[in-house]
């Protein structure tokens, strides 16, 4: 039995969800038959399109865009402020609904989610089917639309979630990319950001399947390792797993929303080294390591996007999330200004686990400091620091800045205030 993994995504999911509650309270209007967006204060943060009505698209808003901009379009557009509580609450609803067909949800942001359908495929003539019937009972239990992408990896699914709009169906297996996906423009493969969409075209790369069968190596050559993670994505090749809640519950992490959006790498590492000190810290209390990390990155406009990794030896050293959380950072990022960051530790083992030796940890020299003194250096480190801010505060030390070592390591100066 091949796996089966279906991606369902919320169709305008704070218009929507405005749209219902106004309408349970009365409404004469449903926001979403007119030209209608959630924003805000022009003035303030929130002052960009969040969501907006299809008669809005009509007249060419962009989700993303000022609100200002989209008045310009539209002048008898109507305008609702965001509502976070509320989209939390049906968010909410949405998913314990869905976890009546199976555990196996892992919810990625606030109106979507992967979900595993293989182990419940039995229970239906097909995955279509099992999917109509979702879709459909959503609509009819809550009054809103989704769409659902079917495929057999989280990847696939979540393109195929992403044709034709509204409250459709769709799949797009292995044995259908070449006709469904590498003829869309390379900017709608997932993960293809701006700057990378920029150096793809100069490479007279403008569709997906033009990216499909580029030279992998070249492509690491312009965009490092993201162009390798492009080239796997334009193939439709995506090994990650559907992480429950069960399992996520088990990791540890923190995450910022930032006060005013990142738009450089610099901004961005600042707040990922602060994340790595609380989650390193956390680790530690728990007298636990991580053997996998992973970073979320969620966007000015509130997209969403995650890439997690593998941890050689599992650890709860600072330096080590903070470099891992960088080194994932630049794989993930697409350049485009980010209001929240988050360090995700999973994969847990107990502190005092025995360690397998690998043949970097035999010392080649009595000379030499060796890895294995390095690490318990960082350790007493790490330990001292932690002893402090429990007694005078969180925020008495502050790791300053990061130097390049060898091993194109980052390692941390100290700083008292």
């Amino acid at each position: 039995m091949r796996r089966i993994v279906f991606h369902i995504d919320v169709n305008s999911a704070y218009l929507s969800w405005t749209a219902v509650e106004q309408l349970k309270n009365g409404a004469e209007t449903d926001i979403r038959t007119i030209p209608a967006i959630i924003g805000g204060n022009q003035e303030s943060r929130h002052g960009v399109v969040l969501a907006k009505s299809l008669p809005a698209k009509k007249f060419g808003i962009r989700t993303g865009e000022p609100v200002a901009n989209a008045f310009r379009k539209c002048a008898s557009l109507h305008m609702e402020p965001p509502d976070h509580k509320l989209y939390h609450e049906y968010s909410s609803q949405m998913m314990t609904f869905l976890r009546t067909y199976t555990p196996d949800i892992e919810q990625v942001s606030v109106d979507e989610c992967y979900m595993d359908f293989t182990g419940i495929s039995g229970r239906f003539t097909s995955p279509v089917s099992g999917a109509l019937e979702i879709k459909n009972r959503i609509y009819e239990k809550f009054g809103f639309t989704v769409n659902i992408g079917i495929s057999t990896n989280k990847l696939l699914a979540k393109m195929a979630s992403d044709f034709e709009k509204p409250d459709k169906v769709h799949t797009l297996f292995p044995e259908e990319i070449k006709v469904k996906m590498w003829p869309l423009p390379v900017w709608e493969l997932y993960m293809a950001g701006q700057s990378s969409v920029e150096t793809l075209q100069k490479l007279e790369i403008r569709s997906i399947g033009d990216l499909a069968q580029a030279d992998p190596e070249i492509l690491e050559l312009h965009l490092k390792s993201h162009g390798r993670k492009l080239w796997e994505f334009a193939n439709g090749i995506d090994n990650s797993e559907v992480i429950t809640e069960k399992v996520e519950a088990k990791g540890i992490g923190n995450s910022t929303t930032l006060s005013k959006d990142a738009v450089t790498e610099e901004e961005a590492k600042k707040v990922l080294l602060g994340l790595a000190e609380s989650v390193g810290a956390r680790l530690r209390e728990a007298e636990q390591k991580a053997g996998m990390l992973s970073v979320e990155i969620k966007y000015y406009n509130f997209e969403t996007a995650s890439h997690q990794r593998q941890i050689p030896k599992p650890t709860n050293s600072d330096t080590v999330i903070y470099h891992t959380a960088v080194e994932l950072f630049r794989e993930l990022w697409t350049k485009v200004p980010i209001r929240l960051l988050g360090i995700r530790s999973s994969k847990l083992v107990k502190q005092d686990e025995p360690e397998q030796m690998t043949i970097f940890d035999i010392p080649v020299s009595s000379s030499k400091e060796t890895d294995a003194a390095r690490d318990e250096k960082q350790k007493k480190l790490d330990r001292a620091l932690d002893e402090i801010k429990k007694k005078y505060g969180r925020d008495v030390v502050r790791r300053g800045r990061f130097l390049e070592a060898a091993h194109d390591k980052e390692q941390g100066d100290n700083e008292t205030h």
